[in-house]
C-alpha cells in the first residue's frame, strides 16, 4: 500500500484487532459496502502487514516490527487526539520538551502550537515538521541516518543527543505496556533513546492509547513507575491501575463526556 490507509480501513483494522477474527461478509456486512470491496481493503491491509489471512476471512497479523508510519497515523486518531489534548493543558508557555518517536507524541506536538516560546528538542522528523509551523518555537532536530519507514532517526548519536540536555518535560510513547508494567519497543535503540528521555527530564509523561495495553514487543526498557504520569485515552486493567496509583504516577483518562478543544494538524508530508 503505497498510500496511507482510508477512514474504513482503519476502522477495519481496529474492528479485527477487537475481535480477533472476522470473515469477509461480516466486515461487509458492518461497513456497508460489497464483499468485493471488502477483499480489496484486506489485500491492501495484508500487504502492509496490518492483517493476515486466515481460512474464511483474516485476523491481526502477528507483530515482530511495529506497524508502519503511514498506517499508525490513522489507527486510533481520535484517541490520540483526546491524549494530545490533555497533555496541552499541563504544559506551559516558555517549556522546553524533548519529544520521542511516534504518532501519539507528533499529535501532541499540533495540540501544542497554540502555545509561545517552546524549546524543542527531537529525533522525530514528524514533530520537527508540526512543531516548525510556529514560529515563536525553537525547534532543534537530531542529525543522522533517517528511517525513512517510520520519519525517525536512532542511534548511539541519539542518545548522546539527549544526554546533551536537561528539559522540562519528556513527550515519549512506547510499542507496549506489559501488565507488570514494563515498558515495551519494538527495536533496542528506540529503548535507549527512550531511557536518554527518561533521564534528562525533570518531569517524563507518557502518551499511549488503550490498545499498548498488554501488547506484546519484545524488547523492554523501564517501567510505568518511573514516569511522573500516564496520558491514555481509558481506564487501565485493574491491576495496572493499582500499580500506577501504587507508584505514584498521575493517571489523567478524560471523562466519556469531556470535550477538547480541536487542533490543526498539519497535512501528511
Amino acid at each position: 500500500m503505497q498510500k496511507r490507509p482510508t477512514e474504513r480501513q482503519a476502522s477495519i483494522v481496529e474492528t479485527v484487532r477487537a475481535d480477533g477474527f472476522r470473515t469477509i461478509e461480516d466486515l461487509a456486512e458492518r461497513f456497508q459496502v460489497t464483499a468485493q470491496t471488502i477483499r480489496r481493503d484486506v489485500n491492501a491491509l495484508c500487504e502492509e502487514g496490518l492483517l493476515r489471512r486466515r481460512h474464511g476471512g483474516v485476523e491481526p497479523a502477528l507483530e515482530h516490527e511495529n506497524i508502519a508510519y503511514r498506517a499508525r497515523k490513522v489507527l486510533h486518531v481520535n484517541e490520540k487526539r483526546k491524549i494530545a489534548a490533555q497533555v496541552a493543558r499541563h504544559i506551559p508557555d516558555g517549556a522546553s520538551l524533548f519529544f520521542s518517536i511516534g504518532t501519539t507524541p507528533e499529535l501532541v506536538a499540533s495540540a501544542l502550537l497554540q502555545h509561545r516560546s517552546l524549546r524543542i528538542f527531537t529525533n522525530n522528523l514528524n514533530v520537527a515538521y508540526v512543531a516548525a509551523t510556529n514560529d515563536s518555537f525553537d525547534v532543534t532536530l537530531i542529525g543522522g541516518r533517517l528511517r525513512n519507514r517510520d520519519r525517525d532517526v536512532l542511534g548511539p548519536e541519539v542518545e548522546a543527543f539527549f544526554n546533551s540536555y536537561k528539559v522540562d518535560y519528556g513527550i515519549f510513547g512506547v510499542g507496549g505496556i506489559d501488565p507488570d508494567g514494563s515498558l515495551l519497543d519494538f527495536d533496542e535503540q528506540e529503548v535507549r533513546a527512550r531511557s536518554a528521555i527518561l533521564a534528562n527530564s525533570r518531569q517524563n509523561y507518557l502518551v499511549a492509547d488503550h490498545t499498548k495495553f498488554g501488547r506484546n514487543a519484545v524488547v523492554r526498557g523501564g517501567n510505568i513507575s518511573q514516569v511522573t504520569a500516564f496520558f491514555t485515552n481509558t481506564a487501565p486493567p485493574d491491576a495496572m491501575s493499582a500499580m500506577i496509583h501504587k507508584s505514584g504516577v498521575e493517571l489523567h483518562v478524560p471523562e466519556p463526556d469531556a470535550e477538547f478543544p480541536t487542533f490543526y494538524v498539519p497535512e501528511d508530508h
